[in-house]
């Protein structure tokens, strides 16, 4: 009984881990740094501007659903989720 316990805490442990590593697509992150940029030098439109604030928001959801699955993780772990973050070397700075 222990091995199976040991099986189904792994598979949770390792789908935590993907849903924690998904990275927004490639698309999207290049759309959200060039917007950032424009909004940096001055340089964006209205339209952009809305953009890019769909954008953030994408992302604070995202970041949200991640620090979600951290905690997760480390409560399964019985660990703190700081210490989650140092061994995963995690943060949510762009």
């Amino acid at each position: 009984m222990a091995t199976v316990q040991f099986k189904t805490e792994s598979s949770a442990e390792l789908e935590l881990l993907q849903k924690i590593n998904r990275a927004l697509p490639a698309e999207l992150q290049q759309q959200y740094n060039d917007l950032s940029e424009k909004i940096r030098s001055q340089t964006i439109t209205p339209e952009e501007h809305q953009d890019l604030l769909q954008l953030i928001d994408m992302v604070e959801l995202a970041d949200g659903d991640r620090l979600q699955n951290l905690i997760q993780l480390s409560q399964l772990r019985n660990i703190s989720l700081a210490e989650l973050m140092k061994q995963l070397k995690v943060s949510f700075e762009n």
